[in-house]
This record gives structure tokens, sequence and C-alpha cells, in this order.
């Protein structure tokens, strides 16, 4: 068997591309993975999945405007191509841009047309293929002949799907079965459904007894505590440990030696409500000046979950055992506000007092879920005041009169089930100054290409939509359209692939 061809990969996206059967984009994806070997499995998963395994190339849609013409035939290997976008990202000090754009050119010099823009669509984002995470970890169990549960459990303790695509396809089962919870190791987060009304949440939820938690308005925090030291991750698994002293020193005061927590830190006010979404977003960002920052704008820690206590893994407990344990082991002041209850009218009280308290809603509970992360069920179910959607940015329009200069009119999108972006609207509407001036530099950073006076952009940046109602729509290719839509904040916290689907915009219509 020899190496894999760049353009196996690009065949593949092209029949993953071609068809919206979820089983014939499974079965592309799964007959590319079959032919790598050990040493290709992570590179052609990455790949597959539309990204490039090296965070930041220096590389961008300007840079790749002009590049050499194509080469006839096809001889680049995936692991060829890596090394060279490797070599591309290590370019650093004087005279850095010309060597890049030599690299850069001798890398596209080798590739066919075909290859070149799929080389282009991995640099810029733009393979919008469909094979998002949940397509490529299926497509894994089927190369690899093993039960899609057991590789997504898996890749649920490594947090990335590549090293789980390689164990399953080379090691089998046995490696599969090595990726465990490990303390220090963040894992990916359990998350929630939406619903229009406490009713139906508490339905779908499984009905009887659930848990009604306060859904606070603060960052998603994943808390490690080990041998007296704590580590602290956002719900994208990035690690602020050194940002949040404040969140440290809650975790680290709790008795267990070792544990995993779920949680939010949010900035409150002296009289106890929230303070505005932002404050915290740039408190949890900021690395300068964390002590100044801490003065300023102190976080609190509310814990909502246990996932581990003292070399007792809990995942698979039932929540109601992972309630209680945690009740015993936070204080009730570092616990999310949460009511058990079996009454709607109750539960629907409890929402109330928690809009009225200036939070943003509830999260129903079921009680006999395990902890499934990753995956958005029906045992968290949240539910808003208002109707809002996290949806994604695909194109901005150039402003007119006082906004002449600045990216207005933002393109929303959301995940159809293949993951591909379907677009429900546009809106100028809720975009103060101060937003205005920094999505044009954000969107700037985004783009990819122009037509006329729009700017396209890397499928990215989460923004949170209010709105007044769903209406039908042919102007649109989900068939439907937000009614007077607008900006509520843009979502730092999320990645695209966490955004809202079109399955969760017709359940709200």
């Amino acid at each position: 068997m020899g190496p894999v061809l760049l353009a196996d990969l690009v065949e593949a996206s092209r029949a993953v591309t071609a068809t919206r059967s979820r089983r014939a984009k499974v079965a592309a994806i799964a007959e590319a993975l079959r032919a790598a070997s050990a040493d290709e499995v992570e590179t052609a998963t990455t790949y597959l999945s539309g990204s490039l395994r090296q965070r930041r190339t220096g590389l961008g849609w300007r840079s790749l405007t002009s590049v050499p013409e194509p080469a006839v035939e096809a001889s680049l290997t995936v692991v060829a191509v890596d090394a060279d976008f490797q070599k591309i990202s290590e370019v650093a000090g004087s005279g850095s841009q010309a060597r890049r754009a030599a690299l850069t050119d001798a890398l596209f010099a080798a590739a066919t047309e075909p290859e070149q823009a799929y080389l282009r669509g991995l640099v810029t984002g733009e393979l919008r293929q469909g094979a998002l995470d949940g397509l490529v970890l299926e497509a894994v169990a089927v190369a690899a002949g093993l039960p899609p549960a057991e590789v997504r459990r898996a890749s649920m303790f490594a947090g990335a799907t590549p090293p789980v695509a390689a164990a399953a396809l080379v090691g089998g089962r046995e490696a599969l079965a090595r990726f465990r919870l490990t303390v220090g190791q963040p894992v990916r987060p359990m998350l929630a459904s939406s619903a229009p009304t406490v009713a139906e949440a508490v339905a779908r939820a499984g009905g009887g007894t659930v848990a009604v938690d306060t859904k606070l308005d603060g960052i998603r925090v994943q808390l490690h505590k080990r041998a007296g030291e704590v580590r602290v991750f956002t719900r994208s698994l990035e690690d602020i440990t050194e940002r949040v002293p404040d969140v440290v020193e809650a975790v680290a005061a709790l008795p267990a030696g070792t544990l995993v927590l779920d949680g939010e830190a949010i900035a409150l006010a002296p009289d106890g409500r929230p303070r505005p979404f932002q404050e915290t977003g740039a408190r949890t960002a900021s690395r300068l000046d964390v002590a100044t920052l801490r003065a300023r704008v102190p976080l609190t820690t509310y814990v909502f979950d246990v996932l581990h206590v003292d070399g007792e893994d809990l995942v698979d407990v039932p929540g109601r055992q992972r309630l209680e344990r945690l009740a015993a082991l936070v204080p009730p002041s570092l616990q999310v506000p949460r009511t058990l209850t079996a009454d709607v009218t109750h539960a629907e009280r409890l929402f109330a007092d928690a809009v009225a308290a200036g939070h943003e809603g509830v999260v129903v509970k079921g009680l006999d879920a395990p902890y499934e992360a990753g995956r958005r069920g029906a045992a968290w179910v949240k539910v808003k005041p208002r109707h809002t959607l996290d949806l994604v940015v695909l194109a901005v329009e150039w402003g007119s009169g006082r906004r002449s200069g600045l990216l207005s009119n933002i393109h929303l999108a959301a995940r159809d089930p293949e993951g591909r972006f379907v677009m429900l609207g546009k809106t100028f509407k809720g975009m103060t100054d101060e937003v205005l001036a920094w999505q044009t530099e954000r969107f700037l950073s985004l783009e990819t290409h122009r037509s006329g006076h729009v700017v396209h952009v890397r499928p990215e940046q989460v923004v949170e939509i209010a709105f007044d109602g769903i209406q039908t729509s042919t102007r649109y290719p989900g068939g439907m359209a937000l009614r007077f839509a607008r900006v509520i904040r843009y979502r730092d916290d999320k990645t695209a692939a966490e955004a809202d689907t079109v399955d969760d915009v017709r359940r709200l219509a």
C-alpha cells in the first residue's frame, strides 16, 4: 500500500460535497481513511475535517490570490504536504515574508488545479463540505469496524478527533479503550439543546422530576484539580488558568484532592446581578495586568456538575447521583442555583425568577442521563425568555451613510445536518459604534474574497441573534428567514461547530 496522495483526499472531499446522503458522506470519508497508514491517519483525518494541523501558517486568501500554474499530474502526498505547511508555519524573523512566499509557491506549483483549490480551502477555512466532527467520527467507526459510541467516547476524553482516528485504525478497540478521563486534560463538554417553553423542555428532558438550573450568562469553565494544582479550561478546551486566579482559588479551597468540575465563571455587580457578558468575556480573554483586571472585574465561580472525585470517574453515573455528589462536595455558595421539581408550573416560576434576576433563563436537566460530552441531546434543554440563536457569519456588507467605511450588514447562517451553512437572513441592527468598529477589524481578518460590496469571510465567528419570529421564505435555501433579527453579542466562547442548527430553527418555528 503506497502513500496516501493529496488527490485521494480531494476526491473524497468532492464525493462528500456532491451528496446530501449522510451515509454516502461517511462511506467516502471512511474509504479515504482506510487507505491511510499509521503515520498518515492523523493528518488525513484533519484534512478531511477541512482544516490544517498547524494552528497558524501566516497565510491568508490574499497571499494565495497569485500562485504558480498548476501541475499536470498529481504527485503530492499527504505527509509531504503536512511537512511543507509545518515549514511555512515556522518561518520567522527578517525576510520571513519572502521565504514564506517561496515555500508556498513551491507547494502550489507541485499541486494540480483541483489540489490547489483544496489547499486554498484548507488554508482559508472555506472547505464547507459537510465533514463536521460528528461525521468524521462516524466515518472513523466505519473504517475501523468499531461501534460509533466507543469512538465518540474516546473523542470525548481526547478532546480531538485525529488522535482517536489513529488509535482506532491502527490499534483497534484496545487502543481506543486507552482514552480515559485524565485529571488535567480537558474533555469535550456536554451541551444543551433549546426549547421555546419550559413545558416543552421538561417533556424533552424526560418528564417527571427534573433539575431546573439557573442559566448564567458567563463563561463555561471546566475545572481540574490534582495535587494542589488547579487548571481552568474554556468550552473550547483553551487553558485560561493564568487569567483567572479568583477561579483557581475557589477550586483550590475545595476539600477533594483530585477533581473535575463543570461550571461557569461570571462577573457580578455588587447587588448580585450579572454584569454585561462583554465584561466577563473581556476579563477571561485578557492576559495583561490580571491583578488590576481582577480588582475591577472580579469573577464568581459556580459549579453545576462533577465528572471526577478522588480517583472515581462519574461521567457514566446518572445525573441524579452526580448532583448528590456535587452537593456533598461543593458549598452552596459555589453551586449554580438549582431546584428539583416535577411540577411544570413550579419550573415556569423558577424560569421567571431567573429572568427577573437578570439571568439568561434556565437549563432543564433529566436526572437519569450520564455526562455525554460533546453531544447536544435531550438530557439538557435550555430555555431563554426571548428567541435567540447562535449563528455563524458568512459575509458582511460595507455600510453607507454614517456607516461608510465600516462593515455593517452581516449574513447569518445555521448549520444543516451535513455540516454545511444555510443562510437565514441578514441584519445591521443592534450594533453600537463600538461593535461596528470591532466587527470591521474582525471580519477583515477573516476575509476570503469579495464580490462587489460584500466581503466573504471564513465561517468562524459566532453571533447571538435575537428575532421576533421565523417566516417561510423562498429567498434563502433553508426556506426560512428570521424576522427583525438583531445582534445581541458576539460569541467568542463558541466555535462555528457549536452554532445552532437548521433543526433548532425549525423547532423554534
